[in-house]
């Protein structure tokens, strides 16, 4: 399995970025994960140039969009934002859950769309090498990816694996953080955990069966699928 010290790379400005692959089919310098790049200096910018970066695939709502927008400094990629959550927290039909069990299932019932956005950019072989982020690439960010690495053929091990390492990323091995939200209130930021994970990718297969099924809907063929393997594998 891929170390989980090597996973990280030193971005300034940018939380817990890290390279994804390593496990499975999913190759090493093709898919990078992350915080948001809102704080991304001038010396973050020249060393994701070193990266090649192609593309960012953001998750974060349009209003965290308004309040934090991603720097460039110079930086020519392209920019996808595909909003993992629905457009309004407040939503009578689909409310964002505070409560972090219940957000996991809920980012699978409604994060479809934006998941296949990002398999079928994905797909691109212009788009690698790619970085997908949320807000601090705990949460939204986590299901993305795993979903990603589950196609490249990682097992549930190395996906847990490397889905934990946000802990360390964002220095929650000892619990709970406080932090200021978008809205300027302050919240708490909470440790992820293998149980919420498998939350998520068990409502995957309980109401579709497999992940092919699930992103089935939303215009990802089989030959889709075929077209990331090949641009991502190693």
């Amino acid at each position: 399995m891929t170390d989980a010290i090597d996973a990280f790379i030193d971005i300034p400005g940018v939380r817990n970025f890290r390279d994804a692959g390593g496990i499975g089919a999913l190759r090493r310098g093709v898919l990078y994960r992350s915080g948001s790049l809102h704080t991304l200096t001038e010396e973050g910018a020249r060393r994701l140039k070193a990266l090649g970066l192609r593309t960012v695939i953001d998750l974060r709502s349009a209003f965290e969009l308004e309040v934090w927008p991603d720097l460039r400094h110079g930086l020519d990629h392209q920019t996808l934002h595909v909003p993992t959550l629905p457009a309004d927290r407040e939503d009578d039909e689909h409310p964002w859950p505070e409560d972090q069990a219940a957000l996991y299932p809920f980012m699978a019932r409604t994060g479809a769309p934006s998941i296949a956005a990002a398999v079928r950019r994905l797909a691109a072989p212009e788009a690698v090498p790619a970085v997908i982020h949320c807000a601090v690439g705990k949460d939204r960010t986590g299901l993305t990816i795993a979903v990603v690495q589950s196609l490249l053929g990682a097992s549930e091990a190395e996906i847990t694996e490397d889905f934990l390492r946000s802990n360390t990323g964002l220095g929650l091995l000892d619990g709970p953080t406080p932090y200021v939200d978008e809205t300027g209130t302050e919240r708490v930021s909470r440790p992820v955990s293998a149980a919420l994970l498998a939350s998520s990718l068990t409502w995957i297969e309980t109401h579709h069966g497999s992940i092919a099924a699930y992103l089935a809907p939303h215009g990802i063929t089989a030959a889709d699928l075929t077209a990331l393997r090949t641009n991502l594998s190693a």
